[in-house]
């Protein structure tokens, strides 16, 4: 990934990782890895951690301590 260089990177990697969330890449519980987004995106853990904080206040991921990140489950929509 090429990044802006007027945006800070974990807004763009956010950015990427809301797309992949809303497009089903990314389905309720997939497990958001720390160390993944680190190598993929080529960026130091606390940009990770910075990306990982903003889409857990958004309500997009869940952490649980002892296990990791995940896609938070979906409230039902009126097709199920």
């Amino acid at each position: 990934m090429e990044f802006d260089p007027t945006r800070p990177k974990w807004t763009q990697i956010a950015d990427v990782i809301r797309r992949r969330i809303a497009t089903g890449e990314y389905p309720p519980r997939h497990m958001i890895s720390e160390g993944r987004l680190e190598q993929e995106f080529g960026v130091a853990r606390i940009t990770v951690r910075k990306v990982t904080a903003a889409l857990r206040e958004e309500g997009l991921i869940v952490t649980t301590p002892g296990m990791g990140s995940f896609v938070a489950a979906q409230s039902a929509s009126p097709e199920d």
